[in-house]
C-alpha cells in the first residue's frame, strides 16, 4: 500500500495508480476542489486501486495499522514560507513518529519541494529522527526526479518561475539502523 499525503489535483496519484495497477494507493487531501479533480480522473481512467481520505492526514496516520505502508509520497506540500508558520509544516517530529509507526522497515518517504528553506527543514527534522535515514550520496541524488516520477503541476510551475525542484528520499530504518 502506497500513501500520498496532500495529492493536490491527483495528477501524481492517478499516474502512479495507472502505472502500477497491482498496487493499492491511499490519497489524502483536505481541499474539496483537489478531491473533486482526483475523483473525476479516477472515474475517467477507471482506476480501482485508489482510496481517498478527504480530510487532514494525521487522523488517518493514527488509524492505520503499524507497518502497513510500503511507501509514502509528500509532493510539494504547503511550505508555510513565513517563519512564524513553520510549525505548521508537515515534516515535524510528531508526524515523523506517525509515519515511522505505519511504514514498513525499509519503506521510502519521498519528499519533493522547490522551497529551499523546506529542504533544509526536512533534512534537519528527518535526519534527526531515529527511524529515518537519508539516502543521498551525491548532489544528483536530490536534484534528479525520482526514478518513476510522473511530475506534478506544482513542479511545472516551480520550473516556469525559476525555482529548482528537490527530491529527497528518506528510508524507514530497519530494526538494526541507528
Amino acid at each position: 500500500m502506497r500513501l500520498e499525503i496532500g495529492f493536490g489535483g491527483g495528477e501524481h496519484l492517478t499516474a502512479m495508480a495507472e502505472r502500477y495497477p497491482d498496487w493499492g494507493f491511499i490519497g489524502c487531501e483536505p481541499f474539496i476542489n483537489g478531491v473533486a479533480k482526483a475523483v473525476t480522473a479516477i472515474g475517467e481512467k477507471d482506476l480501482t486501486n485508489i482510496r481517498i481520505h478527504d480530510e487532514d492526514a494525521r487522523p488517518l496516520l493514527d488509524a492505520l495499522p503499524r507497518g502497513s505502508i510500503d511507501a509514502v509520497d509528500l509532493n510539494y506540500p504547503d511550505p508555510w514560507p513565513k517563519k512564524r508558520h513553520w510549525k505548521r509544516r508537515f515534516i515535524v517530529p510528531a508526524n515523523l513518529d506517525r509515519l515511522a509507526r505505519i511504514m514498513k522497515p525499509g519503506a521510502p518517504l519521498r519528499f519533493a519541494t522547490d522551497i529551499e528553506s523546506y529542504v533544509v527543514w526536512a533534512l534537519e527534522h528527518a535526519r534527526a529522527h531515529p527511524d529515518f535515514t537519508w539516502e543521498a550520496e551525491a548532489p544528483r541524488d536530490w536534484r534528479m526526479p525520482f526514478r518513476d516520477w510522473p511530475g506534478t503541476r506544482y513542479e511545472t510551475k516551480a520550473k516556469r518561475e525559476g525555482r529548482r525542484p528537490h527530491y529527497l528520499t528518506f528510508r524507514r530504518c530497519k530494526p538494526d539502523c541507528g
